[in-house]
């Protein structure tokens, strides 16, 4: 399997919108991989994950056609990640399509908002819940419970193929002990997990900081639920967090993690060794 993240950075992304903070600032002077979009994810250039308010921007610049997918698969409602509005744009009179390309995949929250949104479209909803998987294509899916946006089941995701077992965990929390027991002994080969407090720890349960994210990790890998040499990319940044890309890097090496970057495509090779290979190459 193939993921690329298109997108690593947290609700305003970096430079934040508004933000003046030195994590925003450097990101105006440095740009490269300090430039955060909304997060998003594509799996095997075909499975696309989360629709936020930069997935034009993010498809353009990294080359890919929306009718090339074979699902829309959504964590949760947050605007940051569902920028409902855009998905009128598959359909006509934008285009000649008199239905949705693909099937969406979603917690009833974001379910009921297309629907809501949209009452009389051809939009196709599958209704998923945490710990239930289901199948699209040659892909078993498995949605885990999140501790997140507490009034909806917001999910992390377990992609399955040819063997391999890959987690997309963005908007995460510290997991509840249902969630820790269900991953108990999974052997997952890799992971993608936000880090979106970084160097400031807040109030707020459903983000992680470095430090939480750290030890969420540790316990995957204590309970042989991420295979120990399995590595583990960060997504989900944001500015106020206090950390440019070369200091995540210096802060989550100790753990055995690294920080993502828009446009990080990562390949897991061998689900027997665990190989998790991420390039480092900026894209244009």
């Amino acid at each position: 399997m193939n993921v690329q993240l298109l997108g690593t950075g947290a609700a305003d992304g970096i430079p934040a919108f508004f933000g003046n903070d030195p994590v925003s600032e450097y990101a105006r002077r440095h740009g490269g991989k300090d430039v955060r979009t909304r997060s998003a994810a594509i799996v095997d250039r075909t499975i696309k994950i989360d629709f936020g308010p930069d997935t034009f921007h993010q498809i353009q610049r990294f080359g890919h056609n929306p009718r090339d997918w074979s699902a829309l698969i959504f964590t949760h409602s947050h605007e940051d990640h569902l920028c409902v509005s855009e998905l009128q744009y598959a359909l006509f009179p934008f285009v000649e399509m008199d239905h949705m390309p693909w099937p969406i995949f979603a917690n009833d929250a974001v379910c009921d908002i297309i629907a809501s949104r949209y009452p009389d479209w051809p939009i196709e909803l599958v209704r998923i819940r945490s710990f239930q998987s289901f199948e699209t294509g040659p892909y078993k899916i498995t949605p885990i419970e999140a501790n997140h946006k507490e009034d909806e089941d917001s999910l992390n995701l377990i992609f399955e193929r040819g063997g391999a077992k890959f987690l997309y965990a963005t908007d995460t929390g510290m997991y509840p002990e249902r969630t820790f027991g269900f991953l108990e002994g999974w052997e997952l080969d890799g992971m993608v997990l936000e880090a979106t407090d970084g160097f400031h720890n807040t109030p707020y349960a459903g983000h992680l900081d470095i430090a939480d994210a750290a030890k969420l990790v540790e316990r995957l890998r204590a309970t042989n639920a991420l295979k120990p040499s399995a590595q583990v990319v960060t997504t989900h940044h944001a500015a106020q967090g206090g950390a440019t890309h070369a200091q995540l890097e210096a802060a989550l090496a100790p753990h055995g993690m690294r920080p993502g970057f828009d446009g990080l495509s990562i390949e897991i090779q061998c689900p027997n060794a665990s190989v998790l290979r991420a390039s480092d190459r900026q894209h244009a």
